[in-house]
């Protein structure tokens, strides 16, 4: 841990680093092309049905076999959770922050098999696949030093009368199911666990179907550090009907769902429909950056492109428009396409290689039609098509795009989750404040200005739950835990507390009031 990986990392000429990564490649190419079995209580569940996943950097890399859960399965898993959850919510709360703690430590012990692991499936760079478990222990660890600076979260009350004594006291609910997403397949495997698990609940996890290989062994990190097997539950397969039965199994009393706006909000609503529990969905976001003709051109160009591009526009936090001052608009742009250019795309495992593939060919067709749409109704500034050449022709790899389009073109509200971003000309701060807000969508806003007036007028009015200003390492993107909760507002959040922050643990657990009055004496 010499040199710690975050997402404001900008660069790691640490060769002890990249030595120490290459090592864990070695390590974790021993790991592909394995059986998952769903554990069920501690036990391999495998059935006939299975799916396979390959590697987006090159199709002919298998990645492993998945058994697919099936709804008895799932009802299995959460029956299991339910039955062990007395016994869990029981260790104390101290008790459980130790347990938790070792699994941190554990993650970060095996951080760079498990980031090599990560590279080769999803396709992040070395340091952003760093970042990702880097982040997963260090979410892990912010949520039991909450707990532990809550006291367990157990308050003296005030008396009516000298014989009755009342407390406050924070109990957790259950059993809590937790959805992840493919694009950090450790840290929103592992933060939700570390959250749902320190606060007392028993926890049953649905891995993404592209990811599930790292977030199983978040899982058994948290298995090896002392969670116990009646405690964690693990089922794999597709949303529907895996995530679908898992949403819609009554005996799941929470439920942590992190993806899409349009998935995100059709699961808050048959969760939240069908039993009136807590359901915390963290979804997308369409990221609007602001650039003033009192901003560092260099500085706004290379924060936006970092955010526009990293881990090749596939994050919830990834610029996806820009508003540019008019009087400064073609020069901020020039500089936007010159860095796009030389971004070198190619295999994550290089380290000179900062953009990696897309996730799958349906990023790519989708990455296609919108290019195909802005031709159509502006201009491609720079990239806009698929990359083939050589080895990339294995791959699902595209170039970074850059796009100018008209106000009314339907691009500015699409959330498509590829390497593409919109520019447009603006005449003041307010205008482009306003068409930052027109969104449904509202995750993640930077800004860049030297003016203090401006820096206020964009945070007194901007609607975001994540906002940067004249932030090098990523316009929009780059929270860490303890540093910049991340949460969304408007259609990109529905619990309203941002993890990492001070008030996103609580919300897997409900208060209780305890009187007791004294009868004798």
């Amino acid at each position: 841990m010499a040199f710690r990986v975050t997402y404001a990392t900008l660069s790691a000429d640490n060769e002890e680093l990249h030595a120490a990564f290459d090592r864990g490649v070695d390590t974790a190419r021993a790991m592909l092309g394995k059986r998952h079995a769903n554990v069920i209580d501690g036990a391999a569940v495998d059935h006939s049905t299975h799916y396979s996943t390959v590697s987006p950097t090159d199709r002919a890399d298998a990645i492993g076999t998945f058994a697919t859960a099936t709804p008895a399965d799932v009802a299995d898993a959460v029956a299991a959770a339910r039955r062990g959850a007395a016994a869990w919510a029981a260790t104390p709360w101290a008790t459980r922050c130790d347990i938790l703690d070792r699994g941190a430590d554990i993650i970060s012990e095996r951080r760079n098999e498990l980031s090599a692991l990560l590279t080769m499936e999803v396709g992040k760079n070395r340091l952003e696949a760093l970042g990702d478990v880097e982040e997963t222990a260090d979410l892990i660890r912010y949520y039991t030093h909450q707990m532990r600076e809550h006291d367990g979260f157990a308050l003296p009350m005030g008396r009516l009368s000298p014989a009755e004594h009342t407390s406050d006291v924070m109990r957790p609910y259950g059993v809590w199911a937790i959805i992840a997403p493919f694009n950090f397949p450790a840290a929103l495997s592992g933060g939700p666990m570390g959250a749902a698990l320190v606060a007392g609940n028993t926890v049953v996890l649905k891995p993404s179907e592209i990811g599930g290989a790292t977030s199983f062994e978040i899982a058994r990190a948290l298995w090896d550090g002392g969670v116990p097997a009646s405690a964690l539950h693990v089922v794999f397969g597709p949303g529907d009907p895996v995530g679908r039965a898992l949403v819609d199994d009554p005996g799941v009393d929470g439920l942590t769902f992190t993806g899409s706006h349009e998935v995100g909000m059709e699961i808050h609503h048959r969760f939240g429909t069908r039993h009136p529990k807590p359901a915390i969905c963290e979804m997308g976001g369409k990221n609007p950056v602001v650039v003033t003709a009192r901003a560092d051109l260099d500085l706004a160009a290379e924060g936006t492109v970092r955010s526009a591009f990293g881990l090749t526009g596939q994050k919830c936090s990834a610029a996806s428009r820009a508003y540019i001052e008019r009087v400064v608009y073609d020069d901020f742009v020039a500089r936007v396409v010159e860095r796009a250019n030389a971004i070198e795309v190619g295999d994550p495992l290089d380290r000179n290689v900062w953009m990696g593939p897309v996730i799958d060919e349906a990023a790519v067709a989708r990455y296609e039609r919108a290019t195909a749409q802005a031709e159509r109704e502006g201009r491609v500034l720079c990239g806009g098509r698929r990359l083939t050449d050589g080895a990339l022709a294995a791959g699902h790899f595209v170039a970074p795009t850059v796009v100018a389009l008209p106000a009314d073109s339907s691009l500015w509200a699409t959330e498509l989750f590829v390497p593409f971003l919109a520019v447009m000309p603006v005449d003041r701060l307010d205008e482009a404040i306003d068409r930052a807000n027109d969104s449904v969508l509202g995750l993640t806003a930077g800004l860049f200005s030297d003016d203090d007036t401006e820096i206020d007028r964009f945070l007194d009015r901007i609607e975001a739950g994540v906002v940067y200003v004249n932030r090098r390492a990523g316009a929009t993107t780059g929270a860490w835990p303890g540093v910049q909760p991340f949460g969304g507002w408007k259609g990109s959040g529905t619990g309203g507390k941002a993890g990492g922050g001070p008030y996103y643990l609580q919300q897997y657990l409900r208060e209780q009031s305890r009187t007791i009055v004294e009868t004798r004496g």
